[in-house]
C-alpha cells in the first residue's frame, strides 16, 4: 500500500517456510460452536471454518508485511497513475476444481454478485467501482470515479472469485451446505454440522508452484473438529483429539500443561511476541437503545471495569489493558494530539473539543487508579445524568431501573463479565448475562438485537475502507455490518475518508490516530485487554518452521512429521487421502 514490497520479482518463496516440506498426513484443528453454511460471503448463516482453503482471490496477503499483496489468480496488476482504474491479468494456469479455467467473466460475475448480494462490507467495497470490462481473454479492468480511495485496487485484489458456470445467483444469499466450486489448494471432502468438516488436498492444484505457495498446504487432509467451548477442547487436546491449540489463557499456560504428554515432550510449546495490531477487544454498548444512548452512562459503566483485579485473578498478570482501537501499533493515539492530528481534526470540527486533543484512553486507565475512586466518579456521572439511587437501585425520573443485558457466545468470558456486574451492583446498576448458541448469537448481532456484546474488531497495520463498515453512519443502519455500537458521527465518517485518501504513510498514521481519539472520546466501547504474546502448544507429530512471520501464525506452512518419516528426502506429490 505504501512503499515497496518486501519480496521482489522472482522471489523463490516466503522466508519463513520450509520449501521442501513433505506432503501427507492429516491436521486436526479445533473450532467452536457449529456451522450451517459453506458460503462465508453472505449475512445469513454461520459459515464453516476453513473455507479460505477452497476459495481464492486475485491476490494474496503476506504475513511478512503490514499490507502487501502478491499475485494469486492474477499474474500481474496494472494501476493507473491517478488510481482511477486497475487491470488484473489472470494466470493462464488458474483452474477451478472441475478443470475449467478462471476467466475474466468469472471475475466480473463475482463482482456483480457480491456487490448485490454479498455481506455489507463487500457491497460497500464493490459499489465503489463505476464500471468493469473484460479487455481480452486474460485481462479485466475495474474503473473508479476518482483516485481518492487509494486502497481500492488492493481491495479488488482480495475479492473472492466464484465460478460463474457453477454458482446459482438466485439462491446465493441463502445459507446452505452445498459446497461452492473453488480453485484453492483444498476441496470439501465431508461434513457433519456441529461435529466436523474435512478438507482434501487437491493433488493437481494449479497454484502449487507459485512462490507464495511453495512449502505451504502440505497436509493431505485438514479436519476442523467442533467443540462447545475452549475448556472441552483443551481436555480433548490433552488426549490427542486435535493437533494444536492457540492458548489464550495465560493462567492455564502457566499451570495447566502438567499432563503426561507435555511433561515427556510429545506436546511442545512455543511462545513469542507478535507484531500484529491487537485491534479492539471490548464491551460494545448498543447506542441505539436506552440507556446507552447517553454518553455519561457509557462512561460510568466503563469506570466500573477493574482491569487490574481481573488480570491478577484470571490471567496471571499477563494481559495488557487495551487503550486504543488500533492497539499494539504505531496507529494508536497516545499523549496530546500532534500538529498533524490537530490539523485534521480542525478541518472537520471547529473549535476542536479539548477532550480530543488531550491524552486519550479509557478513563479508568488514564489517571484514576483505585477502584474506589473510579466507582465514586462513576456514581457522580450517573447522578448528573439523572439516575438516582432509590432503595439501593438506580432509577431515572420515571422510576425505570438502570439495567441491561450482555449477550455472550464464549463461556470463557462469563467470569470477566461477572466481575464487572459485581462492581456495577455497588452503583445500583443491574447487569444480566445471557449466553446463546452460535447461530442465535450471529443472528442477533446481524440484527443489532442486543444491549451489549463483547466483540473483537481486528485491525490491519494499513486500515482503510473497512473502517466505514465498522464505524460509519451508513453501517449503523445496515443490518449485518460491524458497527455494533451504532456510532453515527459525521466527524467519524470524515476521518475515515481521510484515512482512505491518505497518500503516504505519515498521512495514514495521523488520520488513524485522529479517528482513534474520536472513537475513544465517544465511550462507545469499554476497552478490555489484549495479549502481546502468541502461545502455541502442538503435538510432536506436527512440524512447525523455526521462524514465524511477524504478523501472524502461518498454519499452511506446517507439515506432518509422520509424512516426513515416510519421505525423508522431502516434498513429493503423493495422492491425497
Amino acid at each position: 500500500m505504501h512503499g515497496p514490497p518486501a519480496h521482489g520479482a522472482g522471489f523463490p518463496h516466503y522466508d519463513h517456510v520450509r520449501a521442501d516440506a513433505p506432503i501427507g498426513g492429516t491436521l486436526t484443528i479445533p473450532a467452536y460452536g457449529s456451522f450451517d453454511s459453506f458460503n462465508p460471503n453472505i449475512v445469513l448463516g454461520v459459515p464453516a471454518q476453513g473455507l479460505g482453503l477452497v476459495r481464492e482471490s486475485l491476490m494474496a496477503r503476506s504475513l511478512d508485511e503490514p499490507f502487501t499483496l502478491y499475485g494469486l489468480l492474477a499474474k500481474s496488476i496494472d494501476v493507473a497513475p491517478d488510481r482511477t482504474w486497475v487491470t488484473f491479468r489472470l494466470d493462464e494456469r488458474a483452474r477451478f476444481h472441475d478443470g475449467s479455467p478462471v476467466t475474466p467473466e468469472d471475475v466480473l460475475f463475482s463482482w456483480r454478485l457480491l456487490k448485490d448480494k454479498g455481506r455489507p462490507n463487500l457491497r460497500l467495497y464493490y459499489r465503489a467501482v463505476v464500471g468493469a470490462d473484460a479487455l481480452d481473454g486474460r485481462r479485466v479492468r475495474f474503473r473508479f470515479a476518482d483516485g481518492e480511495n487509494r486502497e481500492l485496487p488492493l481491495i479488488l485484489g482480495l475479492m473472492p472469485i466464484l465460478a460463474a458456470h457453477a454458482t446459482d445467483a438466485d439462491s446465493f444469499d441463502r445459507p446452505g451446505l452445498a459446497p461452492l466450486l473453488g480453485s484453492g489448494p483444498y476441496r470439501i471432502k465431508s461434513w457433519e454440522p456441529g461435529r466436523e468438516v474435512r478438507y482434501r488436498r487437491v493433488a493437481d492444484y494449479w497454484g502449487a508452484g507459485l512462490a507464495i505457495n511453495r512449502g505451504r498446504y502440505n497436509f493431505d487432509s485438514i479436519r476442523f473438529r467442533y467443540y462447545r467451548d475452549q475448556s472441552v477442547a483443551f481436555e480433548d487436546f490433552k488426549a490427542g483429539g486435535h493437533d494444536f491449540t492457540l492458548e489464550g489463557n495465560p493462567e492455564r499456560w502457566a499451570r495447566g500443561y502438567d499432563f503426561p504428554a507435555a511433561k515427556d515432550g510429545r506436546v511442545r510449546r512455543l511462545s513469542f511476541t507478535h507484531h500484529r495490531s491487537a485491534g479492539m477487544f471490548g464491551l460494545a454498548f448498543n447506542n441505539r437503545r436506552a440507556p446507552f444512548d447517553a454518553t455519561p452512562v457509557r462512561r460510568a459503566i466503563a469506570l466500573a471495569f477493574d482491569f487490574d483485579w481481573i488480570n491478577r485473578a484470571y490471567f496471571d498478570g499477563a494481559m495488557t489493558r487495551t487503550t486504543s482501537f488500533f492497539e499494539n501499533s504505531k496507529l494508536a493515539a497516545s499523549g496530546p494530539a500532534s500538529e498533524a492530528e490537530r490539523a485534521l481534526l480542525a478541518r472537520h470540527v471547529s473549535p476542536v473539543p479539548e477532550r480530543l486533543l488531550a491524552a486519550p484512553g479509557p478513563e479508568a486507565a488514564n489517571g484514576i487508579s483505585s477502584r474506589r475512586d473510579r466507582l465514586l466518579r462513576a456514581g457522580r456521572l450517573l447522578d448528573e445524568a439523572g439516575w438516582r439511587i432509590v432503595d439501593g437501585a438506580r432509577q431515572d425520573g420515571d422510576g425505570q431501573p438502570l439495567a441491561f443485558e450482555v449477550l455472550l457466545n464464549d463461556p470463557a468470558l462469563k467470569r470477566v463479565m461477572l466481575a464487572l456486574a459485581a462492581n456495577l451492583r455497588r452503583l445500583g446498576v443491574t447487569m444480566r448475562i445471557r449466553s446463546v448458541d452460535s447461530a442465535s448469537y450471529q443472528q442477533r448481532l446481524s440484527e443489532f438485537d442486543f444491549d451489549a456484546i463483547v466483540y473483537f474488531w481486528g485491525q490491519s497495520l494499513s486500515p482503510g475502507t473497512e473502517q466505514y463498515h465498522y464505524w460509519s453512519q451508513a453501517a449503523a443502519r445496515t443490518p449485518g455490518s460491524r458497527n455494533y455500537p451504532g456510532i453515527e458521527s459525521p466527524l467519524v465518517d470524515a476521518l475515515i475518508g481521510e484515512i482512505v485518501a491518505a497518500r503516504d504513510r505519515a498521512g495514514l498514521v495521523a488520520a488513524t490516530r485522529a479517528l482513534d481519539r474520536v472513537l475513544l472520546a465517544g465511550a462507545y466501547v469499554l476497552p478490555l485487554y489484549h495479549d502481546r504474546i502468541d502461545r502455541l502448544a502442538y503435538w510432536r507429530s506436527v512440524g512447525v518452521p523455526d521462524r514465524q512471520p511477524p504478523y501472524g501464525l502461518d498454519m499452511p506452512s506446517w507439515w506432518s512429521r509422520d509424512a516426513e518419516a515416510r519421505s525423508p528426502a522431502g516434498r513429493e506429490n503423493r495422492a491425497p487421502d
